[in-house]
């Protein structure tokens, strides 16, 4: 191995295999540090398990563990439900943002995922797939990127979010 890779969490192929422990934003802590346990990758979970999971996560204040989540449920779920899993993710990555202080890629992500998610709810025509309110979900993204960008061009230096309490009701 060259000694550029030496030390960093690769496996043997050179992929990174994210060991690193991280905070409850999911931001990189040095090693050795006590970190948020994270969402183990690849579960495969029924839609209503997903939905429940991810909420509990939001709830606590963790959306970048919620939004691993969506993933999972974007990357194994039925083709016609991707789009819906996707979007949510980025919903959860938008609240990750702001909520770590980055203002712009925050409100751009919000955006994004109620775009996403509105597209797939007229489209499929299940506005609650997993009893999920669908409408008032991409509401809230939008209003929330709404305040973020308000606060950021404020004359003070905008805080961050407060993830846990500005986090979303999946079902309403």
């Amino acid at each position: 191995m060259d000694s550029s890779r030496q030390g960093r969490d690769r496996d043997d192929e050179g992929r990174a295999r994210n060991a690193r422990p991280r905070d409850g934003l999911g931001r990189p802590l040095p090693y050795g540090a006590q970190g948020v346990p994270r969402q183990p990758e690849g579960v495969v979970r029924a839609p209503e398990e997903t939905v429940a999971e991810a909420q509990r996560l939001l709830d606590e204040g963790k959306p970048f563990h919620a939004h691993e989540v969506f993933e999972d449920a974007w990357k194994s779920g039925p083709e016609e439900e991707r789009e819906l899993w996707r979007g949510l993710a980025q919903l959860a990555v938008g609240l990750t943002h702001a909520a770590r202080g980055n203002t712009t890629g925050g409100a751009r992500l919000l955006r994004r995922g109620a775009g996403a998610v509105r597209a797939w709810a007229s489209g499929a025509a299940r506005p609650r797939p997993y009893g999920m309110d669908l409408a008032s979900v991409a509401g809230w993204a939008r209003e929330l990127a709404a305040d973020v960008e308000r606060h950021a061009a404020g004359p003070r230096p905008a805080a961050p979010v407060d993830a846990a309490a500005r986090a979303p009701r999946l079902r309403g």
